[in-house]
C-alpha cells in the first residue's frame, strides 16, 4: 500500500516523469535521379517523384512553376503538405531530418525537418534558407512551422524544438506558424499565399 502511494504522489509531484519519451533524430536522402517518376510533362515545366523515406515511409516530391512540394505517407499525393509551398521560387534540399519518438521500445517518425531554398525576389540569384517543420500522419501530414535559417544561428535548435513540442498535436487546418526571428523575403513569401 506504501509503495503504491508514493508512485501516485510521484505522479502528482512530476507528471512529466511518467509522459517522457526518447526523442531522437535520424536523417535520409532525397536524390530525385534516384526516385520514381510519377507523372510529369515537360511542355508545361513540372514533375512529380516518389522517393523512399525512412523505415519505409514514401516521400512525395512536385515541382511546378519553379515552386517544390513535398508530402509523406502511402496517401502523400493527397495530404497537405502536397499543397503547401512558398510564393516565391524555391527549391529543396535533399537531407531530411526524421524526428522519431520511441513508442513500445521501437522508434516511429513523427515529424520531419526540410531546409528549403527561397528565391529572393528583390534580389535575383539570392536565396534564404528555411527550415520547414512538416507533421507526419495518415490525413495529418501538413507544415506545422516555418524557421528562417537565414535570420536565426540557432535555426536548427528552434526547428526540433517546434517539432517536438508541436508536430504531435498540430491541426493542419491552422496555418503553420513561425519560430524565430523572420526576414523580409519569408514574411513576404508567406504573406502572399
Amino acid at each position: 500500500m506504501c509503495k503504491i502511494w508514493m508512485s501516485f504522489c510521484v505522479l502528482m509531484v512530476w507528471p512529466g516523469l511518467a509522459l517522457a519519451q526518447a526523442i531522437d533524430s535520424t536523417y535520409s536522402q532525397v536524390k530525385l535521379e534516384a526516385c520514381s517518376i510519377i507523372d510529369k510533362n515537360e511542355e508545361e515545366a513540372w514533375a512529380k517523384w516518389r522517393c523512399r523515406g525512412l523505415q519505409g515511409v514514401p516521400v512525395y516530391v512536385a515541382e511546378g512553376d519553379l515552386r517544390f512540394f513535398v508530402s509523406f505517407g502511402q496517401q502523400a499525393e493527397r495530404e497537405k503538405a502536397a499543397s503547401q509551398t512558398f510564393a516565391f521560387f524555391n527549391t529543396i534540399n535533399e537531407t531530411l531530418e526524421w524526428r522519431r519518438v520511441k513508442v513500445l521500445g521501437k522508434f516511429r517518425p513523427f515529424a520531419v525537418i526540410h531546409r528549403w531554398f527561397v528565391d529572393d525576389p528583390d534580389a535575383p540569384g539570392r536565396q534564404v534558407n528555411v527550415l520547414v517543420v512538416t507533421r507526419l500522419g495518415r490525413w495529418k501530414t501538413c507544415h506545422v512551422a516555418y524557421i528562417d535559417a537565414s535570420a536565426n544561428p540557432d535555426a536548427n535548435v528552434l526547428a526540433r524544438q517546434a517539432a517536438d513540442s508541436m508536430a504531435r498535436d498540430f491541426n493542419c487546418r491552422n496555418s503553420p506558424e513561425t519560430k524565430g526571428r523572420v526576414g523580409s523575403v519569408l514574411r513576404q513569401a508567406l504573406a502572399l499565399r
